[in-house]
């Protein structure tokens, strides 16, 4: 015996008081695990655990899923709103009436002076569903402001962008299920251990029972790559190249599907001749991936009865990220693997509910996947909600991205910002800090009052956080699963629901439209106007959804009365049910224009950034929950040892980082999972990855190109920047 390793010794479990255990989901990122919160006697959350008859997780929780509970009395915590009228003024405590009524009157007054587009809303994707909804018909039909929009531009924007290019419409159209029916597996910029835990415990639990080859395409050496049968280590920005350059071999080999092209899709013929300009030998020149396997992995791909691409940031935050989802509609239209199981595309959202916010906040449009852009569509939702069609906006103003840009040309003098942080989650700190200071009027609605970018609000709302509201959330495969309230709001905070509909009845055109109090009622409201969408909820209910442990959409009236358990796990399963006009999707040529920034002399490697399984976004809540911060506290940069041996840099030393916009000091990781001229750096951190980031558009969903930037690594004073990295450590 060696250890003792046949020995084994009994597991003890802390009994932590649990009285009750309450129904939730988890309110991080988009793979929308069922779990339950257990409180004590004294009403008090104390544990989470999965629920083991949940479809989703079976179960399971990823690290931050299992400390979820702490968020409830993390430190930093609003307990009061708070005003003042500038930002280097100090906050005074306020009565919510007070604070509501100045709200309303500075909008009001902005209106008045510079036009209703003047006041500009941005949001998040992890408010509840029915709190979308209702604060999109706040800002459409009560505030009337067309400069409106989501934090999910910033991450999941491409991906809405390529499926409506593609399909007509967004919403993904495969599920997790899809891992047990595939025979070819390609990751696009996806890891999915750090990002997406559980989804990444689906994908090995499927190919433990049946094996395939997962191919994984990143810059770097992350986790998913090492456990990849082939690993693509592409240039970073090139994705559509080595697209073009698979379907060039699928046309010219005849491996593609003609009977589904021809049934199915229009485009094939422009598509065919954009590809001839990506042989493997041409394509190889810039993507960085050697012909001999670009033929290896089109062959591959083609030749399984069923293959399925996923990918997340590394395709989407790109100047290239819409064309980079339209490149793998385009692969999986001209193989036949759309609507089937085990061949799709499929995009793993971000945000816990960032497909709620798609769905129904009326961001880029009108409730349900409608647009601004159709008069049938505006009169609809007007008449639904009692207003006149005209005060409509006949088309989608500026997205996040453009927003900002435009308080710095003075077009918008009023921000709301609800549940999120531009002044790390952007790029570029320093204009967007110098950007906010130019507003007459920022409101911040957040559950902690110490979040970055309420250092410039002149108005700070308390919200209620995650499981202290009730209603729906949208995870990646479409599946509405519920969260049940667990604890009251925190101190004197309201949920986002209470906060929308008392500012909307401080408007003379909020007194002309119903808001439902209940989130029940809320839904019922969605409901109705889903019936036909391709998002049809009809047959939902709360009771039904928390009984099912979530029901994937369309989930329709006719499923409810025939008692199908299970909404369409798929969609686009019938030929030509495409959305566009006779059912067929598009297959769209895609020509490559590299207008990355690119390494030089000066500036000698790739930045690239990304996810840590520990961290969520900008930290508001991980940060404050010492079991997720304690495993990276601080800034850091992984770097090639290579590289750093050549430069004197050693391992765990402090370094500055700089780029043509700023510079962040970080501490130096000397790895093998990023090649010599890249590093790599998390953008959870306030002043560091967001001080480097150029942040060029797409110039279809205008999503930023984070990951494709050039800096230079400089030497820096250890004990200054220790004492800087000190500093970070207690936020």
């Amino acid at each position: 015996m060696l250890f003792g390793r046949n020995k084994k010794n009994p597991i003890k479990m802390v009994d932590k008081g649990v009285v009750k255990w309450t129904y939730t989901t988890c309110g991080y990122c988009s793979t929308g695990c069922s779990i339950e919160v257990g409180s004590n006697a004294e009403g008090a959350a104390v544990a989470t655990r999965g629920v083991g008859g949940a479809d989703v997780n079976r179960g399971k929780l990823c690290l931050k899923g299992i400390f979820e509970y702490q968020l409830f009395e993390a430190q930093g915590r609003g307990e009061r709103p708070l005003v003042r009228n500038a930002p280097f003024e100090p906050f005074r405590k306020a009565s919510w009436d007070d604070a509501l009524d100045k709200m309303a009157s500075e909008i009001k007054r902005i209106q008045a002076a510079y036009g209703r587009d003047a006041f500009a809303v941005v949001s998040t994707g992890q408010l509840l569903t029915e709190e979308f909804y209702t604060l999109g018909k706040l800002a459409r039909g009560v505030i009337g402001s067309n400069n409106y929009d989501g934090n999910t531009t910033l991450c999941m924007a491409s991906a809405v962008s390529g499926y409506k290019r593609s399909f007509g419409s967004d919403g993904p159209p495969g599920c997790y299920e899809d891992f047990e029916h595939t025979h070819c597996l390609i990751a696009w910029g996806s890891n999915l251990p750090e990002q997406h835990p559980i989804i990444y415990w689906r994908l090995k639990e499927a190919l433990e029972k049946r094996k395939f080859p997962l191919i994984v395409v990143d810059p770097r050496v992350t986790m998913l790559a090492q456990f990849a049968d082939i690993h693509l280590p592409i240039t970073p920005g090139t994705d559509v190249v080595l697209q073009n350059a698979l379907i060039h071999v699928i046309l010219a080999e005849g491996l593609e599907d003609r009977a589904y092209i021809e049934a199915n899709t229009t485009g094939i013929e422009d598509l065919a001749k954009e590809v001839r300009n990506y042989d493997p030998i041409t394509a190889s020149k810039i993507c960085g991936i050697d012909e001999d396997t670009i033929r290896t992995v089109a062959r591959l791909y083609a030749k399984a009865p069923r293959a399925m691409s996923i990918w997340t940031m590394g395709i989407n935050q790109s100047t290239h990220g819409s064309d980079g989802v339209v490149g793998i509609n385009n692969l999986n239209l001209v193989t036949g693997n759309i609507g089937k199981p085990g061949g799709t595309s499929l995009s793993i959202t971000g945000q816990c509910n960032a497909m709620g916010t798609r769905e129904w906040s009326s961001c880029s449009g009108l409730p349900g996947y409608r647009v601004l852009e159709k008069s049938e569509e505006r009169e609809e939702i007007a008449k639904f909600w009692g207003i006149d069609p005209e005060f409509f906006p006949k088309q989608r103003g500026l997205t996040e991205t453009d927003i900002f840009p435009a308080i710095e040309t003075g077009q918008i003098k009023g921000l709301w910002l609800v549940a999120t942080n531009p002044i790390t989650s952007m790029p570029n700190t320093a204009r967007i800090r110098k950007t906010l200071e130019k507003l007459e009027c920022l409101v911040v609605q957040d559950s902690y009052q110490d979040v970055e970018s309420a250092k410039y609000a002149h108005i700070y709302l308390p919200a209620a956080t995650w499981a202290e509201k009730e209603g729906v959330f949208t995870n990646t495969e479409r599946r509405v699963n519920l969260t049940r309230q667990v604890r009251k709001p925190y101190a004197d905070s309201k949920s986002d629901l209470q906060i929308f509909n008392e500012l909307a009845k401080r408007f003379e055109q909020g007194q002309k439209i119903k808001f439902p109090e209940k989130p029940s009622e809320v839904f019922e409201e969605m409901k109705q106007l889903s019936k036909g969408r391709l998002v049809d909820i009809s047959g939902m209910s709360h009771e039904l959804i928390e009984a099912q442990r979530g029901i994937q959409w369309p989930y329709t009236e006719a499923h409810a009365k025939q008692g199908i358990a299970k909404g369409n796990q798929r969609l686009y399963t019938e030929t030509a049910s495409f959305r566009y006009k006779e059912g067929k999707a598009k297959l769209i040529p895609l020509p490559f224009v590299n207008n990355n920034e690119v390494p030089d002399e000066e500036y000698p490697f790739w930045l690239n950034s990304g996810r840590l399984v520990e961290h969520w976004h900008t930290r508001t809540k991980t940060g404050k929950i010492g079991n997720n911060n304690k495993f990276s506290p601080i800034p850091f940069m992984e770097m090639n040892p290579d590289a750093a041996a050549e430069m004197g840099v050693k391992h765990q030393a402090y370094v500055r980082v700089v780029s043509r916009r700023g510079d962040a000091v970080v501490m130096a990781m000397l790895t093998q999972r990023v090649p010599r001229n890249m590093v790599f750096i998390p953008f959870h951190f306030f002043d560091c990855a967001n001080r480097l980031t150029l942040g060029l558009l797409d110039p279809h969903s205008r999503q930023p190109a984070f990951k494709q930037q050039a800096v230079r690594i400089e030497h820096v004073d250890q004990e200054l920047a220790a004492r800087i990295n000190k500093e970070a450590r207690e936020y």
